[in-house]
């Protein structure tokens, strides 16, 4: 099985990170498109990600600011909805995963909390694949047009099989018994 090519990569290795490593990542017209099809958005206009990694006790520390004008699309109107991102973030990133233990019955206790790092694997960064994230964990997931409403269908009548023949008689014919 082959997995798909990411839509946007810049990877780093970490011994270029030193003291500390900044980058700005401007995707060009085609990554944008290719951004935008992975994103399912109509258009990604402009996409610019300021990154900078930082050495920690622990490992590394990636702070940056993700901007964006983009086009999604109305899930209930399908009309063209214009959004514009300017979000920060901060990531932190350990080259060893913590250790997981088993408990008597060899069951695994797995928590999701917000001060796990990211795991850097083979020993490179990808830049480009964290911007991409960023921008999707910004983008509202149900885009709806100001007043659009969604509008339930009525309920349709009782339906039997004789009310579908009687629908496909022609007019004016009647039963002769």
């Amino acid at each position: 099985m082959t997995l798909p090519a990411l839509p946007f990569s810049e990877p780093i290795r970490l011994h270029q990170v030193g003291v500390s490593l900044s980058r700005r990542l401007e995707p060009d017209d085609a990554a944008r498109a290719r951004i935008a099809r992975a994103l399912s958005l109509k258009s990604l206009d402009r996409f610019v990600a300021d990154m900078e990694i930082v050495p920690t006790v622990s490992g590394w520390r990636m702070d940056g600011r993700v901007q964006a004008e983009a086009v999604q699309a109305c899930v209930l109107t399908l009309e063209p909805l214009p959004v514009v991102i300017d979000e920060t973030f901060s990531i932190n990133l350990t080259e060893t995963a913590p250790e997981i233990q088993a408990n008597e019955e060899g069951e695994i206790d797995l928590e999701l909390d917000d001060d796990s790092a990211d795991v850097v694997e083979n020993g490179q960064i990808d830049l480009g694949q964290y911007a991409v994230e960023q921008l999707a964990l910004h983008l509202d997931p149900y885009p709806r047009k100001e007043g659009a409403v969604f509008q339930q269908p009525p309920e349709p009548g009782e339906i039997s099989p004789f009310g579908v023949l009687k629908a496909l008689k022609p007019n004016g014919q009647t039963d002769k018994s």
